[in-house]
């Protein structure tokens, strides 16, 4: 794989991860607690996410092509109408219910409660599953893996160190909608290669 393969799965992780209910989740925590911690606690709860969805793309993998694309287009589709008709009021709303659930006051407990909060949000979440989606199509497990942790870790670095300030500068629904229509594209390139 390529750098620019590499940008653009960074990328299309980056944007799809900024507005979502654990990003919130990450700004509300690191209002409330320290920052170093929060951002510790989510970083390492992003990557163990992301190296169980390149396990699952790898099972997705060994399905037969026809079969695994379907799987994919479908996913796509599901995480396209997920973007575009959930309302971000919802996506925010959750994830300061999340960030609220435990707090604590030292470090080791702050980086805990961010580990578990963020690990738990991010169960069948969209970019977990466009990292299985990539590492099924790519069949390069490592590599869509340090790519989406990267991002995951940038967005989390974001979340705990500038997140109050990037919330009042750029409208979280603008992303989400970009990324559910990066996510409609993809779905249907993916049944017209079906077909095509």
């Amino acid at each position: 794989m390529t750098l620019a393969s590499f940008a653009g799965i960074f990328a299309l992780i980056f944007v799809l991860e900024l507005p979502d209910k654990t990003m919130i989740a990450t700004i509300v925590m690191s209002a409330r607690a320290r920052a170093v911690a929060v951002f510790l606690g989510a970083s390492a709860a992003f990557i163990a996410q992301m190296a169980i969805a390149a396990l699952i793309g790898g099972v997705l993998a060994l399905l037969p092509h026809a079969l695994k694309e379907s799987v994919i287009a479908v996913l796509f589709l599901g995480g396209a109408a997920y973007l575009l008709f959930v309302p971000q009021k919802h996506e925010e709303e959750e994830g300061a219910v999340e960030a609220t659930a435990e707090e604590s006051s030292k470090p080791w407990r702050e980086a805990l409660t961010a580990f578990t909060v963020i690990f738990i949000g991010e169960f069948g979440d969209l970019t977990q599953i466009q990292a299985a989606n990539l590492v099924a199509r790519t069949h390069q497990p490592l590599f869509v893996f340090l790519a989406s942790s990267s991002a995951l870790v940038c967005v989390a670095a974001l979340g705990a160190f500038a997140g109050q300030v990037l919330v009042r500068y750029v409208p979280l629904a603008r992303i989400r909608l970009l990324g559910g229509l990066i996510f409609l594209g993809l779905g249907i390139y993916t049944l017209i290669s079906l077909f095509v």
